[in-house]
C-alpha cells in the first residue's frame, strides 16, 4: 500500500467513524456500533503506524515499501 493509498483508507475510515457518531448524537452506541468504533480506531492506528515508518524509511535512506503493517496487539500497546 502506498501512501495516497494509506491516507485515502484512513479518510474513509475516519469518515466511518464520523458517520457513527452523527447518528447517534445524544444517543449511547448499540453494542455492535461500538465494537465497530474500536475495529475503527484500531485501524486508523495500524495505518497511522504504517505511514509513519514509510516516513522513517525514506527519511533514513531506506525503501518506503520495506515497511510492515504491525498488529492491531502492537500499535494498542505504544505509549503516547
Amino acid at each position: 500500500m502506498n501512501d495516497d493509498d494509506l491516507h485515502r483508507r484512513i479518510d474513509e475510515l475516519v469518515a466511518e467513524e464520523h458517520r457513527l457518531e452523527r447518528a447517534h448524537v445524544g444517543q449511547a452506541l448499540s453494542d455492535t456500533e461500538q465494537k465497530r468504533m474500536e475495529e475503527l480506531g484500531v485501524q486508523l492506528d495500524r495505518y497511522w503506524d504504517l505511514l509513519r515508518q514509510r516516513d522513517a524509511r525514506r527519511r533514513a535512506g531506506l525503501d518506503p515499501d520495506q515497511a510492515q503493517e504491525r498488529s492491531g496487539d502492537v500499535v494498542e500497546g505504544y505509549r503516547q
